[in-house]
């Protein structure tokens, strides 16, 4: 399931954003950009992700920029100037141009050194406590997502329920137009006065229970209320899966006995619900 968490603060004159970002997976991958001198907290901070997010592709981002050093680059001028005081004398003794003084000191060891950055104890629990704040709109944005998967899934189920009582109908529809059918069939090859009626009744009894789908019928309505059972309960991914599987083969086993362009059509539509159902279904847990 998609989502996304940010938090911001200042801590000990740096100023940190947090951001957790979330794609749908089978597994939990996990990725972290952090800075320098926070990756001895790395593995608490992927152990932490990892208990609130369960799975899916997650990227971890801390980013700190420090507060004192935004208005310029760090340099250090007592050494500028050490170095100054040496090239100058070194220039004069040696009768060097001094034009291109400055941009040498530039590129002596230490001179744009930047300042090391070290986190007392309070400041990194202020920074744990920052992702968990990530991590708990991460968690916000994810289940404003869920509502919003529940109720298209509930609507499509819906759907399919209004096919399966649309079915009725057609059902004895074509039963009525199977009869008259083989009938009108018959008297076409046969004198009316040749026919047996009890045998004529007999093979229509037995072509029409070929083509009888009152079962299927039955279970798909079992599985759709299975379905939204768990729907409204817990909802894990993988028994929805199982169910939305055992609800296509019955709708499946309805299309192949239909033997009619209308319930054809009711079958079509109710298997269209479905896919989208299976599709919904790979983002909850």
């Amino acid at each position: 399931m998609t989502g996304y968490g940010k938090a911001e603060a200042v801590i000990a004159d740096l100023k940190f954003t947090v951001e957790v970002r979330s794609l749908n997976s089978k597994q939990l991958d996990l990725n972290a950009r952090i800075p320098y001198f926070l990756r001895d907290k790395e593995m608490q901070f992927r152990s932490m992700t990892a208990e609130s997010v369960v799975r899916g592709k997650v990227d971890i981002f801390i980013h700190a920029e420090n507060m004192k050093q935004a208005a310029g680059p760090a340099m250090n001028l007592t050494l500028m100037k050490q170095y100054a005081d040496v090239l100058k004398n070194f220039t004069s003794e040696n009768d060097i141009p001094q034009s291109e003084l400055l941009s040498a000191i530039l590129r002596m060891p230490e001179v744009m050194k930047a300042e090391e950055t070290e986190l007392e104890e309070g400041a990194l629990h202020q920074v744990t406590t920052l992702l968990q704040e990530a991590l708990k709109n991460l968690g916000q944005y994810r289940r404003t997502e869920g509502d919003t998967l529940w109720n298209d899934m509930k609507m499509r189920m819906d759907g399919i329920l209004a096919g399966r009582i649309a079915l009725e109908q057609p059902i004895k529809n074509r039963d009525a137009n199977v009869r008259q059918r083989l009938k009108t069939s018959l008297e076409e090859l046969v004198p009316i006065d040749k026919i047996d009626p009890n045998r004529f009744e007999q093979e229509i009894i037995y072509y029409l229970e070929r083509l009888d789908i009152s079962e299927e019928y039955a279970r798909l309505l079992a599985n759709c209320q299975h379905f939204e059972e768990e729907l409204m309960g817990e909802g894990q991914g993988k028994k929805l899966g199982f169910i939305a599987q055992e609800m296509g083969r019955e709708i499946n086993t309805i299309g192949s006995k239909a033997n009619d362009a209308d319930i054809q059509r009711i079958v079509v539509m109710m298997k269209d619900e479905l896919e989208k159902i299976k599709e919904q279904i790979n983002n909850v847990l």
